[in-house]
């Protein structure tokens, strides 16, 4: 959305204010596939308000810069000196809706797969300026950041220069000492290169890089929100941080962002002899950035380096993977292989820049797609979703099949199972879930039978996903960045497939005791047939911020070990947490708050053993038979019972065969419209 627009809507809301930018407006990750001809990357970034789009061939090609400032056709390298060339078959044109790739193979190579990283211009996130250099003392340039910078790159664009960083977590600050973008190099703290940069400008030495008389320059601004965010609904929010920390080594290091990344770029500021030690490391939830534990080989890419993605450790020389794990707060850098990101006393500077979206959904077509395929002859399975996936519920529906459930943060080949205690599987052949595609998916199956896919976005109020490591302190706060109290929580030990320990436990708010402090009070569900019993479960405390795992919890879960837990809630018009008493009819009423029905919905009898069913439109909700699935079984589904009719404002239930509507009996549901 434009500045524009953003504007007219806080006048429109008067005194109460508006809507903040959301991070999804201001910065892309966005893979594709080059084809040869022109064609719109289409990533939601209005570009009309200037910007930088920033790509790399995930091959062992160049990294490719262009700006609205010098003009979107023209080039930059970060991992090279080069001046800037123009051409029109590179980058042509920034749309309200993303760019447009020309012919040119830098960015469009035919079968050639691509990353770009999109940044746009608005105040307290990036900004982009041009300028003549003077080689005056105090020469101020003026920028619309509106903040003080946390980071800012200086190239020249008329001769081969190396690119200037300045960034505010180097030993003295911001403007004091200098990196190189192209080059592995320590902080040059040598010669004083600006003297000061505030919100509206930056100050040049006598002399400095950035300003010789006769060069021109672009300078990239990148913000420091600490704070003083102005994003989200309520113009409150950070999204993107500058900062620092000390290598400890042996030990792993948890950097608080206060907020969960979606895209990371680290680099070793000091030591000696760095070589490849001290690369631009750049990683982004797009191409792998998983949970600590998931041991998936996260692909990284290097600002400074043509080489290909990889999987990289010690610098590239071996082939132990590193990554950065993210989580609700921040990430962590590993503590062993990983000298690239932590080596014992020395500096690391990093930029971060927050996962979205920052505002609950309006729309559930937004959030979750249910999507049946009846290719029979095909072993792999793509579709359009509509929307960035994060979750998803997989499993064949005509015979006797596994429900498969794939998480974004666990990496595409690895996999939980609903229908028991299993462990979390990496299965590198049979399985797996290709979360590279976009708005698209793409999943390995049995040829031979119809599929159902269910696939969610994670987005505030409405759907998160959680993982931590279980520290044996006893009880333990897991913070999560769903905003409100969450309604249902699924939770998973993913080394465990032991009986309690091993098993889905669920909470839900419609349960006796749900979140009370006496054990004997709080009921919880396993998900599986069993009805809900007065037992610890593991979690109570449930806030907007945090749920507490117990320490002391029926079967324990062990220190080391790696958890999961899915938060769902209610989102007025998209979903629905709830409960009802069956009263033995036809016809009764579930209201939801919906206006076109439901197209999903999961619901267990509580008062006594019964099956988590699971009804959506794809395969039919209507006012005949209704085939559903059994979340908790490998059966194929049923469709003899006429259990579920459409409503619109949210489903009807009857009391038909195995009834979900039996007299008395309380059933709690999940639905979406």
């Amino acid at each position: 959305m434009s500045n524009l627009k953003k504007l007219m809507q806080r006048a429109a809301a008067g005194a109460a204010g508006g809507a903040g930018l959301d991070i999804d407006e201001v910065f892309s990750t966005y893979l594709y596939t080059g084809t040869g001809s022109a064609h719109t990357i289409q990533n939601g970034i209005d570009l009309t308000e200037g910007g930088l789009v920033w790509t790399k061939s995930r091959g062992a090609h160049n990294h490719s810069l262009h700006d609205s400032a010098r003009g979107v056709t023209c080039l930059l390298k970060s991992n090279a000196t080069n001046a800037q060339y123009c051409d029109s078959t590179q980058i042509s044109a920034f749309t309200s809706n993303g760019f447009t790739v020309g012919t040119d193979g830098s960015s469009n190579t035919s079968g050639r797969d691509y990353a770009s990283w999109t940044f746009r211009k608005a105040p307290k996130f990036f900004d982009v300026v041009t300028y003549s250099g003077d080689s005056n003392s105090s020469r101020s340039i003026s920028h619309s950041l509106g903040s003080t910078p946390g980071m800012i790159l200086i190239k020249t664009l008329n001769s081969n220069d190396s690119w200037n960083v300045f960034h505010r977590g180097l030993e003295n600050g911001l403007g004091t000492g200098r990196l190189f973008l192209n080059l592995t190099n320590s902080v040059d703290n040598n010669s004083l290169q600006f003297l000061s940069a505030d919100s509206s400008s930056v100050t040049f030495a006598n002399n400095a890089a950035g300003n010789y008389s006769g060069n021109t320059y672009v300078m990239y601004l990148f913000a420091h929100n600490n704070n003083d965010g102005e994003f989200g609904p309520d113009e409150d929010q950070d999204i993107i941080k500058c900062g620092s920390y000390t290598g400890v080594s042996s030990t792993e290091i948890s950097v608080n962002l206060g907020f969960e990344p979606q895209w990371v770029m680290i680099k070793r500021a000091t030591g000696s002899s760095l070589g490849v030690y001290a690369s631009w490391f750049m990683q982004d939830v797009m191409r792998g950035m998983v949970a600590k534990g998931a041991d998936a080989k996260d692909k990284v890419l290097y600002a400074n380096q043509s080489q290909a993605e990889g999987f990289r450790g010690n610098g590239g020389t071996t082939s132990t993977e590193i990554q950065v794990h993210p989580n609700a707060t921040g990430f962590t850098v590993p503590s062993t292989n990983s000298v690239e990101v932590n080596q014992a006393g020395e500096t690391y500077i990093y930029m971060a820049i927050r996962r979205g979206p920052l505002a609950e959904p309006t729309s559930a077509t937004d959030v979750f797609d249910v999507h049946r395929t009846t290719d029979n002859s095909s072993t792999t399975s793509a579709f359009d979703v509509g929307f960035v996936s994060d979750f998803a519920i997989h499993r064949e529906t005509d015979a006797t099949a596994v429900p498969y459930v794939f998480t974004r943060l666990l990496g595409g080949q690895h996999y939980l199972r609903t229908d028991g205690t299993n462990a979390e599987t990496d299965s590198t052949v049979a399985l797996g879930y290709d979360w590279t595609l976009q708005n698209s998916v793409e999943n390995n199956v049995d040829g031979g039978f119809p599929h159902i896919f269910y696939n969610w976005k994670r987005a505030p109020s409405y759907f998160d996903v959680i993982t931590w490591k279980v520290d044996g302190t006893g009880d333990q706060t897991i913070n999560h960045n769903l905003g409100v109290v969450p309604e249902m929580v699924w939770s998973k030990n993913r080394n465990d497939s032991g009986s309690g320990s091993g098993d889905w436990w669920v909470a839900h708010k419609d349960l006796t005791g749900w979140d009370s402090a006496n054990e004997n009070n709080r009921h919880t569900l396993k998900l599986n047939n069993n009805a809900a019993s007065v037992q610890q479960g593991y979690h109570r405390d449930f806030t907007s911020t945090s749920i507490r795992l117990l320490g002391n919890a029926a079967g324990g879960y062990t220190t080391t070990h790696t958890c999961i837990a899915y938060l769902f809630a209610t989102v007025a018009g998209v979903s629905k947490v709830g409960s009802y008493t069956g009263d033995g009819t036809d016809g009764k009423q579930i209201d939801c708050g919906f206006t076109s029905g439901a197209r999903f919905v999961l619901i267990k009898d509580t008062s006594g053993t019964g099956n988590w069913m699971v009804f959506d439109t794809e395969r039919g909700i209507v006012s005949g038979n209704d085939p559903f699935l059994k979340l908790n079984a490998t059966s194929a589904e049923t469709s003899t019972d006429d259990k579920l009719d459409p409503y619109s404002g949210g489903f009807i239930v009857n009391h038909s065969g195995a009834s979900i509507n039996n007299s008395g009996r309380t059933y709690i549901f999940y639905a979406i419209a």
